[in-house]
């Protein structure tokens, strides 16, 4: 395998002095590795200027490099050479001087791959018929750039054939969508990939073989700005939106316009037999009826984003009735044509959050309890940052069964300037479960700090002030220090600051019995195994291991 060791170089861009940073924990750490409990609290990485900053972990952790954005594509083409960056210029990063202008690139389209799914496979090919690929992958899809496509992390293999590019168009020859979310649905056999590209957005399904058969199942599904994508035992498919609403006039608040789906298959062996696709309906403690979309109108100048339903749901302590909605179901509708999700949930009365990207089943509980995470405003002007959910929010919702159409809604945690921005998720045992940020730009220069990955205990009470452990300090790689300047230029193409995102604990079991949620993880035993991947900049997927 390939092991890149974190010792990072932090250069001050603007003329400073350059310094080499050893990172990496003490083996006489205190506490497990494989303990989330026990993991020592690290400090977030500052923001400056100009200046690049390593990733820090708890001590009792480490982390090896198992994919880089400039590693060629085992099976590339000219349009995706490079597991981070398109074919669109030819260097990487800017010539001295060079700053970018309209029409005017001065570095390539950084692909950014986003969620992890890890699956543990035998006889798996790829674009060398000679080559044996081993037996341990990740699958990504990748979030931006020119083109849409599927890649595999091949972890056993040499860096030639280290990352193979699976697909770039569906089965129909049409250019695959940007994706972000992606989950193995077992009962189908199909990687399930999600495109929150909105109204252009939808799910595709591919299968693991090379090249990958890739199709848009989003008839049944519908297009949305979908992202978090997950199956329960029954063989249903939850879905979390990420569809940022209206901003109300002169303010920095954004509008709930999000949904969490379930979609019930007709067949949960072919999903492309259609089905029922639901959104979940909260029940409002003050008034009894549901919580539902405010569009920004003169009788309601902040749509329902500063509403006394929306305060009430961000209450420690309070509970709320949920039950499940249809959007669409393809028995009366049989017309094979993409519908719009977002706007029939509205329609149906569900429920909008402010921007729930992911979500995640709590493992041993029979897929009985959902937790998933509000990103909030991002933003530290936003006034309804304190009691409004605009700086982040985890929700955990309780349902008999994961097939149940009642359930109980709940606030597990508020965050503040210093947890916000919640996105990707993953249970790391029983009880603790770790959130990352993706706080962006904005928010990292205002508060002076960049994303940071939170461990979470469920059966704490945060209302006593307690705060989640800081497990990874993200910090600033050069491409990212170097994009981060360039941004202030008209036509710079790509993002700034690195993002936290693909954090994903799996034992890569293939069967059902591998769906997350269905076994309780042991971190570094058994098999498990913890990725996360370092977007923007010089895209790098680590993987976490104990220190020493």
């Amino acid at each position: 395998m390939l092991h890149v060791r974190t010792r990072v170089t932090t250069v001050a861009l603007t003329g400073g002095a350059i310094a080499a940073l050893a990172l990496g924990a003490s083996a006489n750490a205190g506490g497990s590795a494989g303990d989330p409990a026990t993991w020592t609290s690290v400090s977030a990485a500052a923001k400056a200027t100009g200046v690049t900053v390593p990733n820090v972990l708890s001590p009792q952790l480490t982390e090896t490099v198992v994919a880089q954005g400039a590693m060629r594509l085992d099976g590339g083409t000219a349009n995706v050479p490079y597991y981070g960056y398109d074919g669109d210029f030819p260097a990487l990063l800017p010539a001295p001087g060079d700053v970018p202008a309209a029409g005017h690139l001065v570095e390539a389209s950084k692909t950014e791959p986003d969620k992890n799914t890890y699956l543990v496979l035998n006889g798996v090919k790829g674009a060398d018929p000679a080559y044996r690929y081993g037996r341990h992958f990740l699958f990504q899809g990748h979030e931006t750039g020119t083109t849409g496509y599927l890649t595999r992390v091949n972890l056993d293999a040499d860096a030639a054939h280290r990352v193979t590019l699976l697909a770039t168009t569906d089965v129909d020859g049409n250019p695959l969508p940007l994706y972000d979310g992606s989950t193995w649905n077992p009962f189908a056999r199909h990687l399930l990939l999600s495109s929150e590209e909105g109204t252009d957005g939808g799910i595709w399904q591919a299968t693991l073989d090379y090249p990958s058969q890739v199709q848009d199942v989003s008839s049944v599904f519908g297009r949305a700005g979908y992202e978090g994508i997950q199956t329960d035992a029954a063989g249903n498919v939850w879905i979390v939106e990420d569809a940022g609403g209206a901003t109300i006039p002169g303010s920095k608040v954004k509008l709930p316009n999000s949904f969490v789906y379930r979609f019930v298959p007709v067949d949960k062996t072919d999903l492309t037999k259609g089905g029922t696709l639901q959104a979940l309906q909260v029940i409002s403690r003050l008034t009894g009826q549901p919580i539902t979309f405010q569009p920004i109108d003169a009788a309601h100048p902040n749509g329902n984003a500063l509403s006394a339903d929306q305060k009430d749901l961000h209450v420690y302590g309070n509970t709320f009735q949920t039950r499940w909605v249809t959007v669409n179901d393809t028995a009366t509708d049989p017309s094979g044509a993409p519908f719009d999700a977002n706007a029939l949930a509205k329609a149906a009365g569900a429920t909008p959050f402010k921007r729930p990207e992911n979500g995640q089943f709590r493992p041993g509980t029979g897929f009985r309890q959902f937790l998933f995470a509000e990103t909030g405003d991002t933003d530290a002007t936003s006034i309804a940052n304190d009691d409004y959910g605009g700086w982040t929010t985890v929700f955990s919702l309780s349902q008999p069964s994961p097939s149940a159409n009642t359930g109980v809604l709940r606030m597990l945690y508020k965050g503040d300037e210093a947890h916000a921005g919640f996105d990707n998720v993953t249970f790391l045992d029983a009880t603790h479960v770790a959130f990352v940020e993706d706080a962006g730009d904005t928010l990292h220069t205002q508060r002076g700090a960049l994303d940071t990955a939170y461990v979470l205990d469920v059966t704490h009470n945060y209302t006593d002030g307690a705060q989640p452990v800081r497990f990874i300090a993200e910090g600033r790689d050069p491409s990212a220090t170097i994009d981060s300047a360039l941004g202030a230029f008209t036509g710079f193409q790509n993002e700034g600051d690195n993002e936290i995102t693909g954090i994903h604990a799996s034992n890569g079991d293939p069967t059902a019995r591998g769906l997350l949620g269905a076994q309780v993880p042991h971190l570094f035993k058994d098999g498990w195994r913890l990725f996360w991947t370092q977007q923007h900049g010089d895209n790098e997927t680590w993987e976490v291991l104990p220190a020493g």
